[in-house]
C-alpha cells in the first residue's frame, strides 16, 4: 500500500438533471453507499476527481475528507463519451476493520531482465490483473510476478510464483472452469506470462488474423445475401 489517496467531499443538495450546473462550475456530483452506511449525495472539485480516479482506480481505497472521515472505494465512474470528462462518481464505503476483495494489477518484474528475453526470445503477458482479499488499507496497488526463471520457450510464470504481502490473499473465483476437465485448477495455477520463440508468435498472430479475416469476409457475404433477400421481398 502506498500513500493514502484522500478527496476532499461536500455533502450534494442539488439533483436529477440541475447537476449540469454543478459540472459548469467545475464539481462533479457523486454518491457514496454501502453496508451500514445511509446513502449519501456530494461533490467534489473535478480537477481533485481526476487525480483520485487516475491514482485508485477500482483497487485502491479512499481517504473521503468531509463531516467525518469515510474509506471508500470507488466503484463506478460515468465518463462522458465526447468530452471524456468525468461526469458522475460512486463509492462503496468500507470498514477498515473488515477485508475487502478487490481486483489489482499484476505487473512483471524485471521485464527484459529475464534470461529468455536476454536471449531473444519473447515474454508475453497473459493475466492482467487478479482478485485479491484484504483490509482495505492493506490492499496493493499491484502484485509483481517475477520474471528471473524465465529461460527458454514454453517457460511460464504463473499467479502461484508470486510473493503475497502480509495479509493479502488470493481469490478463487473459478472463472467458470465447473463441470469441466480443468476442475482442478487453482487461481495459482493461471499463467501470467509465457516465453516465445518470436518466429512462432509471428506464425501465430498471422494465422490468427488470417481467421479474422475469414470470419469478416463470410460476415459480409451473411450480411449481403440477407440484404438481397429483403430487397428481393420488399419489391414483391
Amino acid at each position: 500500500m502506498g500513500e493514502k489517496i484522500t478527496l476532499n467531499i461536500q455533502p450534494r443538495q442539488i439533483h436529477g438533471k440541475k447537476v449540469a450546473r454543478l459540472r459548469r462550475e467545475g464539481l462533479v456530483p457523486g454518491v457514496v453507499y454501502g453496508a451500514g452506511v445511509k446513502a449519501h449525495n456530494i461533490q467534489a472539485a473535478a480537477g481533485e476527481v481526476d487525480k483520485v480516479v487516475a491514482a485508485a482506480g477500482k483497487h485502491t481505497p479512499v481517504q473521503l475528507a468531509g463531516k467525518k472521515r469515510q474509506i471508500a472505494m470507488i466503484k463506478s465512474v460515468d465518463i462522458h463519451p465526447v468530452k471524456r470528462t468525468i461526469r458522475h462518481v460512486a463509492f462503496h464505503a468500507v470498514r477498515a476493520d473488515q477485508p475487502v476483495i478487490a481486483e489489482v494489477p499484476i505487473r512483471l518484474s524485471g521485464t527484459g531482465e529475464s534470461e529468455a528475453e536476454r536471449a531473444g526470445l519473447v515474454v508475453l503477458q497473459a493475466l492482467e490483473k487478479i482478485k485479491v482479499k484484504a483490509l482495505p488499507m492493506d490492499l496493493p496497488e499491484a502484485l509483481e510476478a517475477p520474471t528471473d526463471g524465465l529461460v527458454k520457450e514454453g517457460d511460464r510464470v504463473t499467479v502461484g510464483d508470486i510473493v503475497l504481502p502480509d495479509g493479502v490473499e488470493l481469490v478463487d473465483n473459478d472463472d467458470g472452469r465447473e463441470g469441466t476437465a480443468d476442475d482442478d485448477i487453482t487461481v495459482k495455477d493461471l499463467v501470467v506470462a509465457n516465453v516465445y520463440e518470436p518466429s512462432a508468435l509471428a506464425a501465430a498472430n498471422d494465422a490468427a488474423a488470417g481467421e479474422a479475416e475469414s470470419a469478416d469476409a463470410e460476415q459480409v457475404e451473411v450480411t449481403g445475401e440477407a440484404e438481397k433477400t429483403e430487397k428481393t421481398e420488399a419489391s414483391e
